[in-house]
């Protein structure tokens, strides 16, 4: 069996699509080449988990297993199982985040070997039976996405095509490098994938930076649509209407199946 792709979804400025990108590139890889994927919501505001129809129960979210390791250095199997809920409407299996992932970041920051805690989480015993596994990341460089990073052995990066849109983009690419070189060797970066994409020359103009920086790291683009937020308050994949939006995100699912 392949080996499991784990695939952080990061970019430290907000508003650029990691959650909508995150869920339809999963639901892409689900109904278009029918892989097994299972989503990890990382950002305490929950959107990722909220797209995916999460209502609370009794069962830990992603900050629950996070304090087990903080309080036991590690987590059972049957509890990280416990976790993950699925959303039948787009068949995608995933672990929901909530407010109280924000303290269990700060308490993480007490853990032995903090940087893994995630890792610890995703064991291969619970990822083993996964094509995908994808992180969305929190807009910070801070601990929750050093632990995505950790556990994660690709990065893929959402870039809005508009002013300003590379700013940053170094430091976290920098990050990217100094967790490769010391403590994932495994971590490499599997695409930019650039976001509301439009006809202005500011949009044009960052397209073509960044495929002149990355080159074939760019994956097919994603315009601007409204067919996004219509998309976030349904809770239906782009790729089953087949729109120009849902067909973006299957090409650029299907770069991620050709690496």
């Amino acid at each position: 069996m392949a080996k499991t792709k784990i695939i952080a979804v990061a970019n430290q400025k907000g508003g650029v699509g990691k959650t909508t990108s995150a869920f339809n590139l999963a639901a892409a890889l689900t109904q278009c080449f029918e892989r097994k994927v299972l989503l990890v919501d990382l950002d305490p505001q929950g959107n990722l988990s909220e797209y995916l129809g999460f209502e609370e129960d009794d069962n830990p979210t992603i900050a629950q297993l996070i304090m087990e390791v903080v309080s036991r250095s590690c987590v059972l199997q049957t509890e990280v199982a416990s976790a993950i809920r699925q959303n039948k409407e787009n068949n995608i299996d995933y672990i929901p985040a909530d407010l109280s992932l924000a303290n269990a970041e700060a308490q993480m920051s007490t853990a032995l070997s903090r940087g893994t805690v995630l890792k610890r989480i995703l064991t291969e015993a619970v990822v083993e039976d996964y094509d995908y596994v994808i992180i969305d990341c929190l807009p910070s460089l801070g601990l929750l996405l050093i632990n995505s990073l950790t556990a994660a052995n690709g990065m893929l990066v959402p870039v809005q095509t508009q002013k300003f849109s590379l700013d940053g983009l170094s430091a976290l690419l920098n990050l990217q490098s100094q967790i490769k070189n010391t403590i994932n060797n495994e971590l490499e970066l599997v695409g930019i994938l650039p976001t509301m994409v439009d006809r202005t020359l500011v949009s044009k103009r960052s397209l073509r930076t960044l495929c002149e920086q990355f080159g074939d790291k760019v994956l097919p683009p994603i315009s601007r649509s409204t067919e996004a937020a219509k998309s976030s308050e349904s809770g239906l994949a782009l790729c089953k209407s087949m729109s120009k939006l849902g067909e973006q995100y299957v090409s650029a699912a299907e770069r991620l199946e050709a690496d």
